[in-house]
């Protein structure tokens, strides 16, 4: 898939406010300072589309951007250590939440993952939580240029062995850097293969 079109649509605090329903959507999330912002950017060849920040926690709300006028990537708040009060944390989680749980044409949810830790705890709860809760979910491993390649297999390795503790099967994931353009054409195809299932 080739990204011609990127437009922003609207920001919101509820899913119910969101534009209708009736295209394939995607969702992207992650804790605080993953990269969120570059991978979008990344991925859709914009340069500002989602903006990036020096200061963790500046996207607190649901962001829909429309692509190729087909389908909705969406720009979730991160989770973690923002630098926001405890009541504000709070509600971001419910916003978050309602969204995963009852965004009807949410087909997958993209949790990204820095590559350069150990795995986290709000990312392993809140993976367990996707699937808990039977939402989609495919893993982004950020920021990969900051490793070696034997760097990069060590922490997947690492990751796959914690996920058997809890999980049948590893789920799907893919490995990526916004200042290398790596893994952008394995996650573009991935969503271009789902909206046409989708149609089928």
């Amino acid at each position: 898939m080739q990204i011609k079109k990127a437009d922003f649509v609207i920001s919101n605090t509820d899913y119910k406010r969101c534009p209708k329903p009736d295209k394939p959507e995607y969702a992207f999330i992650g804790r605080s300072n993953v990269g969120k912002s570059s991978l979008i950017n990344m991925l859709t060849g914009q340069s500002s589309l989602a903006k990036t920040s020096s200061r963790p926690g500046k996207t607190q709300l649901i962001n829909h951007f429309l692509i190729n006028e087909t389908w909705y990537l969406v720009d979730l708040p991160g989770y973690g250590w923002a630098s926001v009060g405890k009541e504000k944390r709070d509600s971001f989680s419910i916003m978050i939440k309602d969204y995963l749980l009852y965004r009807e044409n949410l087909l997958c949810t993209f949790a990204l993952i820095d590559i350069r830790h150990e795995m986290q705890n709000n990312d392993a709860e809140f993976m367990q939580w996707l699937g808990e809760n039977g939402v989609p979910f495919v893993i982004i491993f950020t920021k990969a240029d900051k490793l070696s390649q034997p760097q990069i297999q060590s922490q997947v390795a690492q990751y796959k062995r914690k996920m058997a503790h809890l999980w049948e099967e590893m789920p799907q994931y893919f490995v990526t850097s916004a200042v290398e353009h790596k893994g952008k054409t394995e996650i573009l195809n991935l969503i271009q293969q789902t909206n046409l299932l989708k149609l089928s």
